[in-house]
């Protein structure tokens, strides 16, 4: 053995009360100290272990008694055994199940935070169909109690969006749920930019009680076409002044920060999530994508995508979608339930999102109810991690738990697919940013 490392091996029956004096020695050989409950704290060290749980690893299946080593805020091994250095400090997960952190495609945490009142609505800027130049990040309320009930819920990372109240309603901003951060500290460094669109009812709802465009759905399209033909020849005056010899440019084109955004789509700079419910509007939307040649990066809603999904395959877009929201408003009287699992045959990366400060608390319940209606416990599982995580361009960094990807992890007390699985712990980065048994009790009669 490696002086410097301490060889952790998960042995093959359980630790009971313990009395596995190689276990003991290890604890104290790292210098770590028991506390109440069989928790372990480290006295030092900047590497974690978290020992003996069910690893759900998403990309290379299951591994029954594991354990993870985290170094620096990366994954650093995973397996049966690990190599664990002095001074780490030892999450126990014997009984727990140990998974990728939860991410959301499509959250307004932080720009309709709670309570929700008037002063807090800061996610549409309902003043012009289109808004590509706002940034959802100039929004965000950092201190919205929504956080820490996503973190609750094991959620890591998520992609804030503006509302759908516009045809372009401005970029989206990926972060990482690090409580008390800045916004720069929060923010996803390295992910792509995002750019939020909506068809269907809501921009033709609040700008038809206007009598302003658009006001039916060939008008929003309309828009949007004219947005991006305005971005192309806003593109095209640049090109044609940069091409130009230095001492014969003159004054540069003015800058348009909303034709900037869209010309950065065309591209290719900035991925685009589309708001969407019916299948002729998602139609619309690939005949417009056609015309200016940028690729959707996903459908958000998506509730008739099952109708179409030979199409959405084969133009590799996601679908982040609800479990069983339907009906709610007339353009989701044809969502079905089993709107995921179809998508998920037909080759389509299926995400399940909550566009809720609610729902984002339990996602895994969502994904089991997917399941219910014929998503496979595999597609489940990626519904909720690595294709989300595809669908907002991070799918190589987090997503599974795999070596080299951030260590950002959810604990659960049972299978995350079980009604009674609780969210024991959640780490972002290698740190623990939820605890449960430090979180704050229950009211009285309470049961979670």
């Amino acid at each position: 053995m490696d002086g410097r490392f301490l060889h952790f091996r998960h042995p093959q029956a359980r630790v009971s009360g313990w009395k596995r004096g190689g276990l003991i020695l290890a604890i104290l050989t790292l210098g770590l100290a028991i506390t109440p409950g069989n928790r372990v704290t480290a006295a030092s060290g900047d590497a974690v272990v978290i020992y003996g749980g069910r690893l759900l690893t998403v990309t290379h299946g299951e591994i029954a008694n594991g354990s993870v080593l985290i170094v620096d805020g990366k994954i650093k091994e995973i397996g049966e055994k690990v190599d664990a250095p002095p001074g780490a400090q030892v999450i126990l997960a014997e009984g727990m199940v140990v998974m990728p952190g939860i991410v959301d495609t499509h959250s307004h945490i932080g720009v309709y935070s709670w309570p929700e009142v008037d002063a807090n609505s800061d996610g549409n800027e309902m003043t012009d169909p289109v808004q590509a130049g706002v940034r959802a990040m100039d929004s965000v309320n950092l201190e919205d109690p929504a956080i820490q009930r996503a973190l609750a819920g094991g959620v890591t990372s998520i992609q804030i969006l503006p509302g759908s109240g516009n045809v372009i309603g401005g970029e989206s901003v990926t972060v990482k749920l690090r409580p008390g951060s800045t916004m720069d500290e929060m923010i996803f460094a390295g992910a792509p930019r995002g750019l939020k669109m909506a068809l269907g009812e809501n921009p033709k709802r609040v700008y038809g009680r206007r009598t302003k465009l658009p006001s039916t759905r060939m008008g929003n399209i309309y828009v949007m076409r004219n947005a991006f033909q305005q971005a192309k020849d806003y593109r095209a005056k640049w090109d044609a002044w940069e091409k130009k010899p230095a001492d014969e440019r003159g004054a540069p084109p003015e800058r348009d920060l909303k034709l900037e955004t869209l010309s950065d789509v065309l591209a290719g700079k900035v991925r685009v999530h589309v708001h969407s419910y019916r299948k002729d509007e998602i139609e619309a939307l690939f005949r417009l994508s056609d015309e200016y040649g940028f690729q959707v990066a996903s459908l958000q809603h998506g509730l008739e995508a099952y109708k179409v999904a030979d199409e959405v395959s084969r133009r590799n877009i996601g679908v982040a979608t609800f479990a069983h929201w339907w009906g709610y408003k007339w353009e989701a009287w044809d969502g079905i339930p089993q709107n995921a699992g179809i998508l998920a045959e037909h080759g389509v990366k299926v995400a399940i999102h909550s566009d809720s400060p609610d729902l984002i608390q339990r996602l895994y319940e969502e994904a089991a109810i997917a399941m219910r209606y014929g998503l496979s416990r595999e597609d489940a599982l990626k519904a909720i991690t690595l294709n989300p995580a595809w669908m907002l361009g991070v799918d190589d960094r987090v997503g599974s738990l795999d070596v080299g990807k951030d260590a950002d992890i959810a604990i659960f007390s049972k299978d995350p697919f079980d009604i009674y699985t609780r969210v024991e712990k959640t780490l972002v980065d290698g740190k623990v940013v939820y605890d449960r048994s430090k979180a704050a009790a229950p009211p009285a009669g309470g049961t979670r």
